[in-house]
């Protein structure tokens, strides 16, 4: 086919295209009480008015419409109605309004003045509304509100209805008010006959026991649950829960969450980390698992608690603790370890037992009992309290129950150990947290390296008794007394047997001494965490006066008015998806679509931009205005940093407007507004600052004239 033939099959279809628009069905007249000709004030038209009996009746493809008056443009298909207009389509949209602009060559109408769209699930009010019968849709972009009786009012600048689907899509200042729910989001996607919300952008979900945060989230206003991803968190007045994944009922005030978790308890100071965590505020409790932390936090030394589960119970002044299985303690200048870690903030009482288990070949509730370590020492029992005050953060006291034993390691030797055991111990710290006085009862056992003032070792001292009592100093033996001596001697350490250094039930377990919070996971097993699914990145909706629609509104002719917003959405920028089109200029960078990625509306691959480092890259549009005020928008996604900007072209290259972006993995729209002045200078349209390894995509790009109506 040679170019004339192609010219003239481009002509034919334009021709078939225009005809077939034109042949649309015609708007019909069904009744009026008076019909006029007012030439001079609406040349070419009819104008119908209604009569004592009923309004004037106008029918179009199945819709009909009721006024008190009409304006029929009959040979333009296009009609005004004015005065309690009624528009309905078939038995589920019915619309009101002071006005109706309606033409039957684009099947869009334009409402104003009081306008009420309803249809069994929802009622859509606001000043101004668009209606596109083709696409079966409504939208406002000057503020409305949806009415769902059993979710609520939802207020919004725009939105836009999707019939047949039963969808809306609310941008900008988007709140949703029910009887015990708040919702604010940017961007907020809800279906009317379900009453499912998907918050997108900061959202915040509040009630009167909980504020949910996120910045990706679903909510099912008629169940009351949901689920939060992205920047995530709850807040139960005195409890805070973040993770990668949030699900709540709102019912029971139930939260549970999955991966990187956070709770807070605002009152007491303390923080609870985990991979999976289950919350009932009403119940108190707070349960975690996988890596669970629990922190108390002090103001001059944190006590972390780790354990593979960890259940905190109780009101805010009564905080219980339970951490279960592998439990672990630990604090610079103390550390412990037991099957079971129990605290209790308001007693201040920490209690390390090992949990019975029905397994008789459970080795490590046999044999490794509880274990504490305070500097060089090292105690252990069948079960240990840590005795702590709760207002000054000091450690009071410590008790040991049944088989004591307390060990030190000889600090000059390195080989002996100081030992004692017997059946009970009660320890005593100073205000340092230091152990200062341990007394040791019932069958006191003990071996002690005896040194000089010159730290030069005198003997080996071993005896029993009835009760030691030890003063410490530095972590080291001061002094001690022995209360109803069995028998004891002192022995040279050459002459000392070596099978009678070691009492009996001796364990040294320095090597498990956490020295660390680190230390506290390092005998857990690897960690695998689930992968997040759930909800999709949000969806841009496509322009609503998109260049189907505005070719259209050309085809109906001058005639065809709306408001005068309308006529103002024409895109000044050419290609604006295009960019490596030569419209847009291009200086220090790369573009291309090698490495593509699909557009904010997932219908079609983007451009990438990379920086090649020459100089501060750029790429820009130049626009045939040179006054007026103009609205330049753009999505972006990538890593970086850039900017947007109006400057003029030509002269100086003066600089009307500026926003600086960091670029971030999703896509977000920026948006910049300026006033031009007639200074004789085009305006151009630039992203610039575009910097060497800066790699991002854009898609979208558009400059409206925002003239005054």
């Amino acid at each position: 086919m040679n170019k004339l033939q192609v010219l003239l099959f481009a002509l034919f279809i334009g021709f078939v295209s225009i005809s077939s628009a034109q042949e649309k069905k015609k708007i019909k007249i069904e009744y009026a009480g008076k019909l006029t000709i007012d030439e001079e004030n609406y040349p070419g038209a009819k104008v119908l008015t209604r009569d004592d009996t009923q309004q004037v009746h106008i029918e179009h493809s199945g819709s009909n419409m009721w006024c008190d008056k009409a304006i029929h443009y009959g040979k333009e298909n296009f009609i005004e109605a004015y005065g309690n207009v009624i528009l309905r389509q078939g038995d589920t949209i019915n619309m009101t309004s002071k006005y109706i602009e309606y033409s039957g060559i684009t099947e869009l109408a334009f409402a104003s003045g009081d306008v009420v769209l309803t249809d069994p699930n929802s009622t859509i009010s606001s000043d101004t509304l668009y209606m596109d019968r083709l696409k079966q849709q409504a939208f406002y972009k000057n503020g409305g509100t949806v009415v769902k009786d059993s979710s609520g009012t939802i207020t919004s600048k725009i939105g836009r209805y999707y019939m047949d689907i039963k969808k809306y899509q609310f941008v900008e200042d988007v709140v949703l008010v029910s009887d015990s729910t708040t919702i604010k989001s940017n961007f907020f996607d809800f279906y009317s006959d379900t009453g499912y919300a998907y918050l997108f952008g900061p959202s915040t979900i509040t009630t009167e026991d909980s504020k949910t945060y996120c910045e990706k989230g679903f909510y099912d206003t008629e169940n009351k649950i949901g689920y939060a991803v992205k920047k995530a968190k709850i807040d139960y007045d005195n409890r805070i829960i973040e993770g990668d994944s949030l699900y709540f009922d709102n019912n029971i005030s139930f939260a549970s969450a999955t991966n990187n978790i956070t709770v807070t308890d605002t009152i007491n100071k303390s923080i609870i980390k985990g991979h999976y965590a289950e919350m009932f505020k009403e119940k108190d409790s707070v349960f975690i698992t996988k890596r669970a932390l629990a922190i108390t936090i002090q103001e001059n030394d944190s006590i972390y608690l780790h354990a593979d589960k960890i259940l905190v119970t109780g009101k805010p002044d009564n905080r219980i603790i339970n951490a279960n299985y592998n439990a672990k303690i630990f604090k610079s200048d103390l550390s412990g370890k037991a099957d079971s870690i129990h605290t209790s903030q308001k007693t201040g009482i920490t209690k390390l037992i090992n949990i019975p288990r029905f397994s008789s070949g459970d080795k490590f509730s046999s044999a490794r009992k509880p274990i504490m370590w305070n500097l060089e020492n090292q105690m252990t029992g069948d079960t240990i309290h840590l005795i702590s005050n709760s207002e000054t953060e000091k450690i009071d006291s410590l008790l040991v129950f049944n088989n004591a034993f307390i060990i030190s390691q000889d600090t000059i030797s390195k080989t002996g150990y100081n030992q004692i055991n017997g059946m009970r111990l009660v320890g005593f710290f100073n205000d340092e947290n230091q152990l200062r006085q341990v007394d040791i009862t019932k069958n006191a056992q003990s071996i002690f390296y005896a040194r000089n003032d010159k730290q030069e070792l005198i003997g080996i001292d071993k005896a029993k008794s009835g009760s030691i009592s030890i003063l410490f100093a530095d972590g080291d033996i001061d002094e001690y007394t022995r209360f109803n001596q069995v028998d004891g001697d002192m022995y040279p350490e050459s002459k000392y047997p070596e099978k009678e250094k070691f009492l009996k039930g001796f364990d040294w377990r320095e090597e498990e001494r956490p020295l660390s919070v680190e230390d506290l996971f390092k005998d857990d097993p690897p960690l695998e965490l689930p992968t997040i699914k759930g909800l999709e990145d949000y969806v841009p909706q496509d322009a609503f006066f998109d260049e189907e629609m505005m070719q259209r509104i050309k085809l109906a002719g001058p005639l065809y008015k709306y408001d005068k917003t309308l006529r103002n959405q024409e895109n000044l920028l050419l290609f604006k998806n295009e960019f490596s089109n030569s419209k847009w200029v291009k200086n220090g960078i790369k573009v291309s679509k090698k490495n593509s990625i699909l557009s904010p509306n997932r219908k079609k691959n983007t451009y990438n931009i990379i920086g090649t480092g020459n100089s501060d890259g750029h790429i820009l549009q130049i626009v045939d205005r040179t006054l007026g005020v103009f609205k330049f928008s753009i999505w972006l996604k990538g890593k970086g940093t850039t900017r947007i900007r109006f400057q003029e072209q030509g002269k100086d290259y003066t600089n009307y407007k500026t926003l600086d972006i960091s670029l971030t993995n999703d896509w977000k729209q920026y948006s910049i507004t300026t006033s031009k002045a007639n200074d004789g200078n085009k305006l151009r349209c630039v992203i610039s600052n575009i910097q060497k390894n800066d790699d991002f995509y854009l898609w979208g790009a558009e400059l409206i004239e925002l003239k005054k109506n």
